[in-house]
């Protein structure tokens, strides 16, 4: 059983870790293409620059949770003393570039509104 219960959190990190490319990859095209749009339909500067930002930081503050998750289910399936100092190493780094990366969003967002 032990052994069914490993081979799904494997398998189940792997899928988060994919996840998290995938929403990097469609959150850096989506932002491209909106901006590109922007810049030549309605030439909307630096407002439309911070919205791409926006949509950017999204998508990376969600992946950088999956990715957070894939690293637990990993240190869960074989834990040693030198892979639980690891996973709260990245899980501190992560969860502190996360944080940052909220709170630049929100004062982004913050701006965009008050231009409006």
């Amino acid at each position: 059983m032990s052994d069914v219960l490993k081979l799904v959190a494997e398998y189940t990190a792997y899928t988060l870790e994919a996840l998290s490319a995938l929403i990097i990859a469609f959150g850096a095209l989506r932002a491209i293409w909106t901006y590109l749009r922007q810049s030549i339909i309605s030439k909307g500067g630096i407002r439309q620059s911070c919205r791409c930002r926006i949509q950017l930081g999204h998508s990376l503050s969600l992946a950088l949770e999956f990715l957070v998750g894939a690293d637990i289910l990993k240190t869960a399936i074989a834990p040693s003393w030198s892979e639980i100092g690891q996973l709260a190493a990245i899980i501190g780094i992560r969860t502190v570039v996360n944080f940052l990366l909220m709170w630049e969003l929100k004062q982004s967002e913050m701006g965009v509104l008050d231009q409006t």
